[in-house]
């Protein structure tokens, strides 16, 4: 934290960012998309809703307190479609444009860079949503739109969330709802996923989620996983999202992750003890708390911070890999934001992100060596509405 001095005084001199978005924000009624500029004519339906998502900065990088290097970047392009073509039946599309190369889903027959295709069919309380979408797991900050976080934990940021199936949502009560959710546990083969396993014949992932909303003062999102890794290997996922609005200014949210994996999905762990490249460890678990904080001091601005600690080990010795701790990851952000039109998702931003990475004596066996990196990044974030 010898840095702290420089990093306020760079996060604040620009004084340029916004509050977080949810996903699930569409356009207000006193927003004109581009088409409606451009051509003077008004949008008068939900039927069809086009959005360019981005996130692009400036980004000055250092790894250990030494400037590694400066550059202008995309960090997150996503073209989204989305409508409600009736009172019943919906749809959402959504594609990563800067993913690099996304060859199609062995399993699903589709672009890995797509996050979204499906559609929506409502009957009274129950809606179903068939097609590619995200695990419905819970945490607040794993359902928020992408391009509006700045970095994302370790058990976020190393999974593969968008997979196809099927999702059961029923309304239990007008703020509380329950979803049911099965989905193919990956994209690819078993051999993609986790190297030289034997596969499982049916590797789906079954997911139940509870969200609800009291006054709009305390907000959870919890949900419960299990997932057909491979032959007799199975991973656990418990999340628990808690969202807490103080007041009309001052808000915060509290996520705790956990996930038991029979065999390491996120690649960590494998990435520490692992001897054998065509093999992903096995008997891992990961644990994550963030805490964020915002508040917005006025109409046009905010301020945040959020902090993060995972825990990274082996829950179970086998094959001379000693059960333990390997890795704890501790995570900071800070920045302010400017929002310049009402109710728009448009925002210009000046954010701080530092990581630290502490290895215990059995990660530093197979040599591993304690690290940080920080950057200091000043750009933009829009959720533009095209049409």
């Amino acid at each position: 934290m010898k840095y702290l001095s420089f990093t306020l005084s760079t996060i604040l001199f620009p004084l340029i960012s916004v509050a977080q978005t949810q996903d699930r924000q569409s356009v207000t009624p006193d927003e004109k998309s581009l088409f409606e500029e451009v051509t003077n004519i008004k949008k008068k339906t939900d039927k069809f809703n086009l959005y360019l998502n981005m996130h692009a900065d400036f980004d000055t990088e250092f790894i250990d307190t030494h400037f590694k290097e400066g550059k202008f970047q995309m960090r997150q392009l996503r073209l989204e479609m989305k409508g409600q073509i009736n009172d019943w039946l919906s749809y959402r599309y959504r594609q990563r444009l800067n993913a690099g190369d996304n060859p199609k889903g062995y399993r699903d027959n589709i672009l890995k860079s797509i996050d979204y295709c499906m559609v929506g069919v409502r009957v009274d309380k129950v809606t179903f949503y068939l097609g590619k979408q995200c695990a419905a797991y819970g945490g607040i900050e794993f359902d928020l739109n992408p391009i509006e976080i700045y970095q994302y934990s370790d058990m976020i940021g190393s999974a593969n969330n968008f997979n196809t199936g099927v999702n059961v949502s029923y309304n239990i009560t007008p703020k509380q709802q329950l979803q049911f959710q099965v989905l193919n546990s990956y994209t690819g083969s078993v051999e993609d996923e986790y190297g030289n396993y034997q596969r499982a014949k049916l590797p789906l992932l079954y997911t139940i989620n509870w969200n609800a909303n009291f006054n709009n003062t305390y907000k959870p999102r919890w949900s419960a996983s299990v997932m057909n890794q491979t032959k007799g290997e199975h991973l656990y996922y418990f999340a628990a999202g808690n969202e807490f609005n103080f007041t009309d200014k001052f808000g915060a949210y509290v996520d705790w992750m956990y996930s038991i994996e029979g065999v390491d999905r996120r690649g960590i762990i494998s990435d520490i003890v692992a001897k054998d490249a065509d093999r992903r460890a096995s008997k891992v678990d990961y644990m994550s708390f963030v805490v964020h904080l915002n508040y917005r001091f006025h109409p046009s601005w905010n301020i945040f911070t959020k902090g993060m600690i995972e825990n990274e080990g082996v829950y179970k010795t086998h094959d001379n890999i000693r059960k333990g701790n390997y890795r704890t990851a501790w995570g900071y952000v800070a920045g302010v934001e400017y929002y310049p039109f009402k109710d728009r998702s448009l925002h210009f931003f000046a954010a701080y992100v530092g990581r630290d990475y502490k290895y215990t004596a059995l990660a530093k066996a197979y040599g591993c060596q304690d690290y940080n990196t920080s950057r200091v990044a000043v750009g933009f974030i829009w959720q533009m509405p095209v049409f």
